[in-house]
């Protein structure tokens, strides 16, 4: 793919990505201090990473490692960079002889766009009840950027998909119109570039920091990535805000995302929150159970092959944190099977993903993991779920919640009571004896029967 941000990830993360091909892998000691301790990254363009086997004596076995090894490294760099690339190798004695083209942060091979990825669109964004809001907004602020919801702030853990939107409302902008100046850079590169601006003292006499702020000043799209790691440094946050202040004044369109709301970032300055509530504030939650399978199913569907849902439920009930996690998971279950030239059986995923996975370890049912899953069903915090709050979308997941923890559990009415935050037992019987009558008619009820079966799969998956 070929892009700064992508690559400086691939370099920063190399050793550990080294490390968990070992642990994943069951690379032995010698094996991996003779033949993968010694390789490096030497290049990248596009999709195309070059390793350097940085060792004379061992690089004459390059073809050894290449066959051995190589899949192994593509597969756990998939896992941890989301990028499938095509990788050759170079011993140290090619080096001074082979020609390979590299790329510097000023000559990259999209020289228009040079930090928007082309792999991430609205088309392959798997939209689900945990992030249908946030992927409207993204799409409206895509066909009209600068004339509504701006900024655009998206914010919610990591992995949940908030650098997809942006790279996806970049590609639509630049699909439509190839001469808008679409800009995406994650805050700790803005903030680096900055400290970098501030360090360079050109012989010339020109600006640096001219030249910094030139570059963001004069774009039509900003999409700044993690923008909490600005929190807390006064420079950074003063160089943003002009920079921010200026663009929207332009009327250019600015995208932020972040891990957290902008009022409960405590060290942001309150010029800048308000700045960042001007526009449209959007969350991303994980994945619910359906949008975690619809994932693994549309992976499943770009390798084309076919996977027994009772495999795809067994990865999606057990890895439910957050999208990157899931897609590393089927991505280590397919090369499992590719590598032993096995077809993609149940136990074949409990080997594969033994690493995340303990095998036959049962969580322990309690009332506090039921609440927690209940919640993360139906989409609504533990917060509301506890409250006294009388919405159906409330009361009908907090019926089914003492439902649960009475069937699941073996603690008294009274223990029920008081987790649930209830004032007496009679309301958990009630609540209880309400799901019981809807299950007695399931052709009537099938909404209520599925999630209780879905349900009953995460908290207790045989």
């Amino acid at each position: 793919m070929g892009y700064f941000e992508v690559e400086n990830e691939l370099y920063e993360k190399w050793d550990e990505i080294l490390e968990n091909m070992r642990v994943n892998f069951d690379i032995s000691d010698p094996a991996f201090n003779t033949f993968i301790k010694i390789l490096k990254v030497h290049s990248i363009s596009g999709k195309n990473l070059t390793i350097l086997i940085d060792d004379a004596k061992v690089g004459s076995n390059k073809s050894f490692i290449e066959k051995r090894y190589s899949t192994f490294l593509q597969v756990t760099i998939e896992e941890m960079t989301n990028i499938k690339y095509d990788i050759t190798y170079i011993s140290k004695n090619e080096i001074n002889t082979t020609p390979v083209e590299t790329y510097t942060n000023n000559s990259l091979p999209n020289k228009d766009h040079p930090f928007i990825s082309s792999k991430y669109t609205f088309d392959n964004f798997v939209v689900g009840d945990n992030n249908d809001y946030a992927h409207a907004a993204s799409l409206k602020v895509a066909e009209e950027p600068g004339d509504i919801y701006n900024p655009l702030f998206i914010y919610g853990g990591a992995g949940l998909g908030k650098t997809h939107l942006m790279h996806a409302i970049g590609n639509y902008i630049i699909d439509r119109d190839n001469t808008q100046r679409v800009v995406y850079v994650t805050s700790e590169s803005f903030v680096n570039e900055i400290v970098e601006a501030i360090r360079d003292k050109k012989g010339d006499g020109s600006n640096s920091m001219q030249e910094f702020r030139n570059k963001y000043r004069n774009v039509d799209v900003l999409l700044i990535d993690d923008i909490q790691f600005i929190i807390g440094k006064e420079t950074m946050q003063q160089e943003f805000f002009h920079t921010f202040n200026h663009l929207y004044e332009s009327q250019k369109q600015i995208v932020i995302s972040s891990d957290k709301h902008p009022a409960t970032m405590k060290t942001l300055e309150e010029r800048l929150r308000s700045r960042f509530e001007m526009g449209l504030t959007v969350d991303i939650k994980p994945p619910t159970y359906e949008t975690r399978m619809a994932i693994l199913r549309r992976k499943v569907q770009e390798e084309n092959l076919s996977i027994d849902d009772s495999i795809l439920d067994f990865i999606a009930s057990n890895v439910s944190s957050n999208i990157r996690e899931l897609q590393g998971a089927i991505t280590k279950v397919i090369a499992f099977s590719k590598l032993r030239h096995n077809d993609i059986t149940m136990d074949l995923a409990k080997q594969a993903l033994s690493y995340m996975i303990a095998p036959d370890k049962k969580k322990e049912i309690t009332i506090d993991y039921i609440i927690e899953t209940v919640a993360d069903h139906f989409n609504i915090s533990t917060n509301d779920l506890l409250s006294s709050k009388r919405s159906s979308n409330i009361s009908h997941p907090r019926q089914i919640c003492m439902y649960l923890c009475c069937e699941l559990t073996n603690n008294t009415l009274d223990v029920i009571k008081k987790h649930l935050n209830r004032k007496d037992h009679s309301t958990i019987i009630h609540g209880r004896d309400n799901i019981k009558k809807l299950l007695e008619d399931p052709d009537a009820n099938q909404k209520v029967v599925k999630d209780i079966d879905i349900l009953i799969k995460k908290i207790n998956p045989q």
